[in-house]
């Protein structure tokens, strides 16, 4: 007689866009039972559920996950297979271990093994305190997942979120200081498959690596390039690519004929300068100039791709950096740039404008976080 596989037990911690499309495909896999915290918008979608508007999995109205928490203390009181975290990587704030300190400490550690965590964040070295954390509790080596996350998703109420038509991960093992070993070992394929095999059952597109950090490092290429330039000019990138309307149609930003000449001879090859020196920074952590690497290809494609996407019409898109400072939440400057610049000092690489972009975007958080506390006063 044929036995059921039990579900495995994921916890999501962090109910904005990103987590609640998340628990979203890991219920829709039928093999994972989901526990989500939600902090802020606990009681709006404890109440009415979460409204997610999918062009991919569609209209659905008061969804909920299997249970509800509203703290990660309240949802420690069962083992889990995978914790999933979907907050923001913001560590000159809160680091993610201190959010699942209930995890990493007494009772739960005394009762419970460590599960496997999956970082979905953004940035660079997001993994670091988390790994180090665990490790401390001698019981082996930590099981943390690297991801390099691509989706389109936004928060546009506390219980509702939009999603247009894609959502694709790759998962690798975070090693800790090691970015040449690739090969997954037999423990580690087994970790990485158990997740993989729910969200691409949930719908998702997964692709598991065999050394994530190179994944993440190209990623940021984006984000260290336009990102930056977005938030600190507060425009949006057609400003720098979308020539001017036609009499027929109309939209705004666009390149001024009058020094669009300037824009081409000095800020792109700012761009590709910048792309450049995480070139140099990726060769110095031992990635090689190939597609299973860093290519160096990868900066004209970088401005390439950008350039074609935000030259149409239709481009409305409005980086996520840029959409929290003009929302006054704090931005991800650590770990997009900050990360960069300490290990180039590290490794005595010189990235001379990105230490200036980071600079100049360290003042912008500074007073994010200034208004923030003025306001609490």
């Amino acid at each position: 007689m044929a036995t059921s596989t039990p579900l495995k037990e994921v916890l999501l911690v962090g109910f904005g866009a990103v987590g609640a499309m998340y628990s979203l495909i890991i219920k829709r896999s039928g093999l994972a039972r989901v526990t989500a915290v939600a902090r802020s918008n606990f009681d709006l979608v404890a109440r009415n559920g979460i409204h997610i508007k999918s062009k991919k999995y569609g209209d659905i109205l008061g969804w909920k996950p299997d249970r509800l928490c509203q703290s990660v203390s309240q949802a420690a009181d069962q083992p889990y297979d995978y914790v999933v975290v979907t907050t923001k990587a913001v560590p000159d704030l809160v680091q993610t271990s201190q959010i699942l300190t209930p995890l990493l400490s007494p009772p739960y550690t005394d009762i419970h093994p460590q599960p496997s965590y999956v970082i979905l964040q953004n940035g660079l070295n997001v993994e670091v305190d988390l790994y180090r954390t665990i490790k401390r509790l001698g019981q082996g080596e930590p099981k943390v997942i690297g991801t390099a996350l691509y989706i389109g998703t936004n928060l546009l109420a506390p219980d509702v979120v939009e999603h247009n038509d894609f959502d694709r991960v790759s998962l690798g093992i975070y090693r800790h200081n090691d970015y040449t070993t690739s090969e997954n070992s037999p423990e580690e394929a087994d970790i990485l498959n158990g997740i993989a095999e729910v969200l691409e059952k949930g719908g998702s597109t997964v692709k598991i690596v065999p050394e994530i950090q190179r994944v993440k490092f190209s990623k940021n290429f984006w984000n260290v390039a336009f990102s930056s330039f977005s938030t600190l000019t507060d425009y949006t990138l057609p400003a720098i690519f979308r020539p001017p309307p036609s009499a027929s149609i109309a939209y705004t930003p666009y390149v001024s004929p009058k020094t669009a000449a300037l824009v081409e001879q000095y800020t792109i090859p700012t761009i590709e300068a910048i792309l450049l020196e995480l070139i140099a920074l990726g060769r110095a952590l031992g990635f090689p100039d190939s597609e299973e690497g860093i290519p160096t290809i990868h900066v004209q494609r970088t401005i390439d791709n950008t350039r074609k996407l935000h030259m149409s019409p239709q481009s409305v898109h409005k980086p996520s950096m840029l959409l929290d400072a003009q929302r006054g939440h704090p931005i991800e400057v650590e770990v997009i740039f900050g990360e960069v610049v300490r290990m180039a000092r590290e490794r005595d690489i010189p990235v001379p404008r990105i230490e200036t972009l980071y600079a100049l975007l360290l003042v912008v958080q500074n007073q994010i976080i200034r208004t923030t506390e003025s306001s609490r006063l």
